[in-house]
């Protein structure tokens, strides 16, 4: 890639975040635009200003944007489809107009230089820090439990089995498996009065997890996804810890070793060996009991 080109789509970024910045804001999509937005004009696409492909001292990375716009010439001679293989991009819904990235910035890039007029996205919602404060004020809870979402609660290989299938068609709608004993670890957690947060390193759509946790018979109190993209200044991390901290006596992190005990009272952890010896879920189960004893 010629310096000329880098350094116009450098200019075509940062005039980009200078227009939106201060005025663009994140709004809920709605259930027919994420059903039925498949496609978008890679024009009304916007990049992320936090992400490090918007930032000049890190991104973007013109060696991956040119790999990208290979695959993609040769997909175009070889098929109907340049993105054939690849993943929509994940974004969301943002005033005054179009869509914000949330993930797939050099894939949109190669997409808008080569000239394509429309890419494949998801729509999603993603939960923000305003509905996370909302959420655990009007909470009627003072314990709270956190897990990974694809580490724990969702099956993989490496903390099998899996609960059983959900019936068809519903096994098409949701290919994501819970771990076995999920949802009888939810249902008691959610009997007992806590408050249950999932965390995800990656985007989901809060809607289909939230109908995926529904079909199971159990509710969870929040989900936060796309942590490892979420930039927060130390005030607002601050401002968060102190509020889960004034709303909640302990926290609960469940891992796949271990429950860590976080007593926000006494500013104190404690932590707690699962039995591999037994069910992973009743370890936990019997865990809990006796902290809540």
């Amino acid at each position: 890639m010629s310096k000329n080109i880098s350094v116009a789509f450098d200019q075509y970024i940062a005039d980009d975040i200078a227009k939106y910045a201060g005025v663009a804001m994140p709004v809920k999509a709605g259930f027919l635009n994420r059903v039925l937005v498949k496609k978008a004009p890679c024009t009304i696409l916007h990049p992320n200003p936090d992400d490090e492909f918007s930032i000049p001292t890190v991104g973007p990375s013109y060696r991956i944007i040119s790999e990208y716009e290979k695959k993609y010439i040769y997909n175009s001679n070889h098929s109907m489809d340049y993105f054939d293989g690849e993943d929509p991009i994940m974004v969301e819904k943002i005033r005054p107009d179009g869509y914000m990235i949330l993930n797939g910035h050099h894939r949109w890039a190669a997409a808008l230089k080569l000239g394509y007029a429309k890419i494949p996205v998801q729509v999603i919602n993603v939960t923000h820090n305003q509905e996370i404060k909302d959420i655990i004020n009007n909470s009627k809870h003072d314990k709270r439990v956190t897990l990974d979402l694809d580490e724990v609660v969702f099956y993989n290989q490496n903390n099998g089995p899996a609960e059983k299938d959900l019936p068809f068609p519903l096994n098409k709608l949701y290919k994501d498996k819970l771990r076995l004993g999920i949802p009888a670890l939810f249902n008691m957690l959610n009997k007992d009065g806590y408050d249950i947060w999932l965390y995800s390193s990656k985007f989901y759509s809060k809607e289909y997890l939230r109908a995926l946790f529904k079909k199971y018979h159990v509710h969870v109190t929040g989900i936060v996804t796309g942590t490892s993209k979420r930039k927060q200044s130390e005030e607002e991390k601050n401002e968060m810890q102190n509020l889960y901290a004034s709303k909640y006596l302990f926290t609960l992190h469940i891992d796949n070793d271990a429950v860590l005990m976080i007593d926000n009272v006494r500013k104190d952890f404690q932590d707690f060996t699962i039995d591999e010896g037994v069910n992973w879920s009743k370890s936990v189960m019997d865990i809990i009991k006796e902290i809540d004893a």
